[in-house]
């Protein structure tokens, strides 16, 4: 039998009185534990981010939702989008229970107001052709459930993430993906295991999704945002690689497109600014395609 998020491991009694050495090895072992965890979910995460990529390959946002430890990864994820792999923040919401400014002692119980995500949900309108990522350690929590209930009956592609094979979340979900976690080293402590086990999981679905929609080439983030010094000198070295050309050349194309890597690229094969940007939207920004289609 599936181990709980709640249950009390009797192998870590008396846990208040090891050594600091075994304590934090003991801790250790559990963040391992919830990596590994994400192995056998592969299949199940490849299945959902087929289906999230075509929604939002077809003009679809992509919602997150969630409460807690799990809502904060999911606000994590999706705040990693834009600067990462260039994702409109326009095509991004999160959906957290209580919000990210709640005052304390409302962050955990706003995970019972039904009320105010159904509020939400109709007030974004999201529902057909919208791509939903709901995550929920113990898979019941009320605010996520209900969010995916709304919403896939409004006609949105739901996924959902939990960390009990038994979480309602998981049947409630279009496509659910059940991370084996479980149990915590301090039970019930779900920002251990079952938040390292969500990050995993959820970075890697985002990824891949990010990934089918042209967002990389090679192992490289063409679609990125350099936003400071750091990341123009990575965009430089970006497009000298993918064009085959050297610095100087990489950073003409850059200033002249505003650090837009993609388009950078094809300015360096000798297209204008305007006409790079033409052929990355007819190949709805893929830049492999983009080079296939000068070919």
């Amino acid at each position: 039998m599936a181990s709980s998020t709640e249950e009390f491991d009797l192998r870590f009694a008396g846990l208040d009185q090891w050594s600091d050495a075994d304590f934090l090895t003991a801790l250790w072992e559990g963040q391992m534990r919830a990596v590994a965890a994400v192995g056998p979910a592969i299949e199940a995460i490849a299945l959902a981010a087929d289906g999230v990529a075509r929604c939002l390959a077809g003009g679809g946002r992509l919602v997150y939702v969630g409460a807690g430890t799990s809502g904060t990864v999911a606000w994590q994820d999706a705040k990693e989008l834009a600067g990462t792999f260039g994702w409109p923040e326009d095509l991004t919401l999160v959906l957290l229970a209580g919000g990210l400014d709640s005052a304390s002692g409302v962050f955990g119980s706003a995970e019972d107001d039904i009320d105010a995500v159904a509020a939400e949900i109709r007030r974004h309108n999201i529902g057909a052709g919208d791509a939903v990522i709901a995550v929920a350690a113990s898979g019941s929590t009320p605010y996520t459930l209900k969010a995916v209930e709304l919403a896939r009956a409004n006609g949105a592609f739901c996924v959902g993430l939990c960390n009990n094979m038994d979480g309602k979340l998981l049947s409630v979900a279009e496509c659910g993906i059940y991370l084996a976690s479980a149990p915590e080293v301090i039970a019930g402590s779900t920002r251990m295991g079952a938040g390292t086990a969500q990050k995993a999981a959820i970075n890697m679905l985002s990824s891949l999704v990010m990934n089918k929609l042209g967002r990389l080439y090679d192992n490289l983030m063409v679609g990125m945002r350099a936003e400071n010094i750091k990341l123009q000198g990575r965009a430089t070295r970006i497009v000298q690689y993918v064009a085959n050309c050297d610095a100087a050349q990489a950073g003409s194309a850059l200033t002249a497109t505003g650090f837009d890597i993609r388009r950078a690229v094809l300015v360096v094969h000798g297209h204008s600014v305007e006409k790079s940007q033409e052929i990355l939207e007819a190949v709805n920004g893929n830049l492999r395609a983009a080079l296939k289609h000068m070919g």
